[in-house]
């Protein structure tokens, strides 16, 4: 799932899914909004890329959904296509590429979602993600600049279609040289202004 936010800083703001934007702002609830507190407190003594709130109130129910404060992070996940893929390749590659992301920070998944019925949902990132596509020889760049700023990175190679599980996926990439990967498609999670620096030049994905 994508997530971002549309609207300027201190207005109301309005969450849409599948969408991509460079605007890295979310809507968040009024439980969300009880940490906003401790983010400003902790930000003296170092990054803070969301607080965490509880999932439920005191009585155990479902909070009210309501437009509150927009929530803020000091890092960016995007995910970067390369432009010749098909459709069902682009969502493939996504999946596996995100699976990567949000198991490389123990606080990068929220907590379990809840409907008014009390039915629990599995939880899923916390952040916003940016779709964007770049052709062969800028993915490979992006892989190269990501790794040298030390940015937590995903890849996925062409050989990785025709492989049908986990460590067959690992064998391929192991058996090419970095420089030598044949990438369909790179994640990356860091610093924005160090990732903005990484992907200028991709485009937003349409």
């Amino acid at each position: 799932m994508y997530k971002t936010a549309v609207g300027g800083v201190g207005e109301a703001e309005t969450m849409y899914e599948n969408m991509n934007s460079p605007d890295q702002t979310y809507t968040t609830t009024p439980t969300e909004a009880v940490a906003s507190e401790a983010v400003t407190e902790a930000a003296s003594s170092g990054p803070v890329t969301e607080a965490v709130v509880p999932s439920t109130s005191a009585d155990g129910s479902a909070p009210a959904v309501e437009p509150s404060a927009p929530a803020r992070f000091d890092t960016k996940v995007v995910v970067v296509l390369r432009d010749d893929l098909k459709a069902w390749q682009e969502l493939n590659v996504t999946a596996f590429l995100m699976s990567g992301i949000a198991t490389s920070d123990e606080g990068l998944v929220g907590e379990n979602y809840r409907d008014a019925d009390a039915n629990e949902y599995l939880p899923m990132l916390r952040q916003p993600v940016m779709v964007m596509t770049a052709d062969r020889a800028k993915l490979a760049s992006i892989r190269t600049k990501a790794l040298g700023r030390g940015i937590p990175t995903a890849v996925y190679t062409e050989e990785l279609f025709s492989t049908g599980h986990d460590a067959a996926n690992r064998a391929e990439v192991a058996a090419v040289a970095a420089a030598d990967l044949n990438l369909v498609g790179v994640a990356l999670r860091g610093a924005k202004n160090g990732v903005d620096r990484v992907v200028k030049g991709a485009r937003m994905h349409e």
